[in-house]
């Protein structure tokens, strides 16, 4: 089942964040409080996947009115190859088509080769044209790569 995440599905979210392999969360941004704040500004585009009774997939989803952008997609390992992430893709898209948004992007890191093969195979484009830049301007948001 597909549905809107709610801050209440935190704990569980985050506990299959931390199983990804190669998964980045950020100190602040992916803590209870960051997480509530995104959910709290973007209440219907973000997205968890249920089977069996549990959490198996998650996508932050949000937009500046603008340009959608999707954070956090995953589908745990023992789940994947089963259909579920291209349902919750397909949910936070028309999530964002409700509110008028054309255009959406997606991060995936280049040694993600789980994650950019999955957005070829869905017919997203990898923008060559583009460099991404960013900078932390709170030294205590601390980036950390899981390697389970």
């Amino acid at each position: 089942m597909i549905r809107n995440m709610t801050f209440d599905d935190y704990e569980e979210v985050n506990k299959l964040w931390h199983r990804i392999k190669g998964f980045v969360l950020r100190s602040i941004d992916d803590s209870a409080e960051g997480v509530k704040r995104f959910i709290e500004r973007n209440p219907g585009t973000c997205v968890v996947a249920v089977e069996d009774g549990a959490i198996v997939g998650s996508i932050l989803c949000g937009h500046d009115g603008r340009k959608g952008c999707m954070y956090h997609v995953c589908v745990a390992p023992e789940y994947r190859r089963r259909g579920i992430g291209k349902s919750m893709v397909a949910f936070a898209l028309e999530k964002l088509k409700e509110e008028k948004i054309n255009d959406v992007s997606i991060i995936a890191f280049s040694k993600n080769d789980v994650g950019n093969l999955f957005w070829k195979e869905l017919g997203w484009e990898m923008q060559s044209n583009i460099n991404s830049y960013e900078i932390r301007i709170n030294d205590r948001n601390v980036r950390t790569e899981n390697g389970a």
